[in-house]
């Protein structure tokens, strides 16, 4: 099996723009008054990611991608701020890790001379069961 080019594509904390936003959903009078979700903001042209990597980053169909070449994450699934962040900073560094992937080309292959005459004896035999289906002649 050959190697899947994985590339080592580790994002830098630093370069991530963390904001506290107020999480949404349920949480009774905690909810109204704590801002403990976070909106983490990754501008993939100014990283210090391979040319590569960006690339297959940007070209990415993905809703949390804008026009300006920025990903922005929320990340609400904790009450606490720090865990949120590193919640965001894995969903990030996973969608990193899947552009950094490279892609096999696949490569088109001719069928086989024992597959194409199956397939020609298969075609010969229906031809022959349709061809003994029509109306009996007296």
């Amino acid at each position: 099996m050959r190697n899947m080019g994985q590339a080592t594509a580790v994002i830098d904390p630093a370069q991530v723009e963390f904001s506290a936003i107020r999480a949404q959903g349920p949480g009774g009078q905690n909810v109204n008054k704590v801002s403990c979700a976070v909106h983490a903001r990754f501008d993939v042209a100014a990283s210090s990611l391979p040319a590569d990597v960006k690339e297959r980053l940007l070209a990415l169909r993905d809703a949390r991608i804008t026009t300006e070449g920025v990903i922005v994450l929320k990340a609400q699934g904790s009450r606490s701020l720090e865990q949120n962040k590193l919640d965001a900073l894995a969903r990030l560094q996973a969608l990193v890790d899947r552009a950094a992937s490279v892609p096999l080309v696949r490569r088109a292959t001719r069928p086989t001379r024992g597959s194409q005459l199956r397939r020609l004896d298969s075609k010969a035999k229906s031809s022959r069961v349709k061809a003994l289906r029509g109306k009996v002649s007296e």
